[in-house]
């Protein structure tokens, strides 16, 4: 296209502007064409990637800004865990159950599940996969520990609580843990998945644990609601960088006819 627009320029038929406009025209189509295509090493992948990365940092942003400025998000907070708190003791069962699904995926229990499906890539010998899982769980959940410490905000405070936490809340380590690690289970899954429908029943899931633990926390007065929605926000924002920097990784190397490391 571009030798075309050069010809035209060059025996009188375009004047030079119109050459420059076609050329951009035409490098800003290839640039497009490129993003969005499901193939190539920075293609729709990383385009859905800076698409969520910077959805999910705005609705940080706005969140974490009402936190620290004391905004009336933060009476709404107020009012949301009073109710909860107000209900949970007459529903000794529910609370047992939501105490049950907290430690199940506390920081400890993400660990455990990650190092399980770390042996299991590891044996099918999907090796990208097992670094991109390397990064994400436990760098996103370093990533908290520093937000945590970053913001300094304190727990709800009862005088009869459920559960008695000397740690920051603010983003929700609980449901951070959960969106990187249901997050990236639902993307494993549905990369390998050919049918539509297994696709959405696995994306459901995967949101429905990550909203069931975010519940246990606001209901167990362990957090305040602002803090699981940045909690989730901050995940999904690290799941963004991680699994679209690990599928160009892969992209590249295959390319090049490189492994990502040497098995014996």
């Amino acid at each position: 296209m571009n030798s075309v627009f050069y010809r035209a320029w060059l025996f009188g038929y375009l004047p030079y502007h119109q050459l420059m406009n076609g050329l951009q025209s035409s490098r800003l189509r290839r640039f497009a064409a490129a993003r969005f295509s499901p193939e190539g090493a920075a293609g729709l992948h990383l385009t859905v990637g800076v698409a969520v990365l910077m959805l999910t940092a705005w609705v940080f942003g706005i969140i974490a800004g009402q936190v620290v400025a004391g905004g009336p998000i933060t009476l709404v907070d107020l009012q949301v865990a009073n109710w909860f708190h107000a209900h949970a003791h007459a529903t000794p069962t529910l609370t047992r159950v939501t105490l049950f699904f907290t430690h199940w995926n506390s920081v400890a229990g993400v660990l455990a599940m990650s190092a399980v499906l770390g042996a299991v890539l590891f044996r099918r010998r999907l090796d990208y996969w097992l670094l991109a899982l390397c990064v994400t769980v436990p760098g996103g959940m370093a990533v908290n520990v520093l937000m945590k410490l970053s913001f300094e905000r304190a727990r709800p405070v009862f005088e009869q609580p459920l559960v008695v936490l000397h740690t920051y809340s603010f983003p929700s380590g609980h449901a951070s843990g959960a969106t990187l690690f249901y997050g990236f289970l639902a993307c494993l899954l549905v990369r390998h998945m050919a049918s539509n429908g297994k696709r959405a029943a696995i994306i459901g899931a995967a949101a429905l644990m990550v909203l069931a633990v975010c519940f246990s926390r606001v209901y167990l007065g362990a957090h305040y609601l602002t803090d699981v929605i940045a909690g989730v926000a901050e995940g999904l924002a690290w799941l963004a960088i991680c699994i679209p920097a690990m599928t160009s990784l892969r992209r590249r190397r295959e390319a090049q006819g490189l492994p990502l490391w040497r098995r014996s």
